[in-house]
């Protein structure tokens, strides 16, 4: 067996990715992408390649992920930056390389949020009973001081968003295959190949669409093989809340009706 290459030299690398390839868009988050990528090294199934998209971080985020690397020799773990502004073109840049190198499959999570150790192994399982696009089911962290009544509130605010995207004139019209799916854009898989045939994520800022949607949108206009798996759990930050307050919060992700001066909450 070849010896592994030095994390520098695994970090760069152009080499083919395994089959599964997850992207991990990242903005200055020194304070959590470590734990994103703990969760991500305890994953039960471990057979795949991670791709962190520094989106242009001033602190030390990137340090940490490459002393990460050096720490996992076994995990596969590419460091990509990407000059333009926005999580919709960090996204993306870790998809295309996923899909350029040879991933069958792409997942994304973001660098604050903590993906349950069976998430990998749901997400297969799924693409096993053929689907093309997974959506997950996206929960609070548990580790940031929000009571179990505001995590309960949380979850219902989820629902009822997902319940109204389904009847928002913006979700509707012609040429649709199927009822839309809110689709977290941390907590996600879609094939290689549907990735490729949708366009993808829109190379955006978050300011000005919600790639998410956009994404789940092009997909219903290709095929009927998408849905919600509850099993498929990822655990986010709730700063956001924190910050705006779980009416303002609930308003700039349903159409930007509330525009704070910061979005990037750290």
């Amino acid at each position: 067996m070849p010896e592994p290459l030095p994390a520098g030299a695994r970090l760069a690398s152009k080499a083919p990715t395994r089959p599964l390839c997850i992207a991990v868009p990242m903005l200055n988050e020194e304070k959590l992408v470590r734990q994103t990528l703990d969760s991500l090294a305890a994953q039960e199934l471990s057979d795949f390649t991670v791709v962190v998209v520094d989106n242009g971080s001033s602190d030390g985020s990137c340090a940490i992920v490459e002393e990460f690397a050096r720490e996992h020799p076994g995990m596969d773990i590419r460091l990509r930056h990407e000059a333009q502004k926005g999580t919709g073109a960090a996204a993306d840049t870790g998809m295309r390389f996923g899909v350029e190198h040879g991933a069958q499959w792409l997942a994304r999570t973001d660098s604050d949020c903590l993906a349950a150790p069976d998430w990998t192994a749901k997400i297969m399982a799924a693409f096993g009973d053929g689907l093309e696009l997974i959506a997950g089911q996206l929960n609070p962290r548990l580790d940031e001081g929000i009571t179990a009544g505001e995590r309960r509130m949380m979850l219902l605010a989820v629902e009822v968003a997902s319940f109204f995207g389904r009847i928002r004139p913006g979700n509707k019209g012609e040429g649709y295959l199927g009822p839309y799916q809110m689709l977290p854009g941390c907590n996600m898989a879609i094939t290689a190949d549907m990735y490729r045939r949708s366009g993808g994520f829109p190379r955006s800022r978050i300011e000005d669409l919600h790639e998410d949607r956009a994404l789940s949108n092009q997909v219903r206009k290709l095929t009927r093989s998408y849905a919600l798996r509850r099993e498929v759990v990822v655990f986010g930050s709730s700063r956001r809340v924190k910050a705006w307050g779980l009416k303002n919060t609930l308003a700039w992700y349903a159409d930007h009706r509330y525009r704070p001066e910061h979005v990037d909450i750290r």
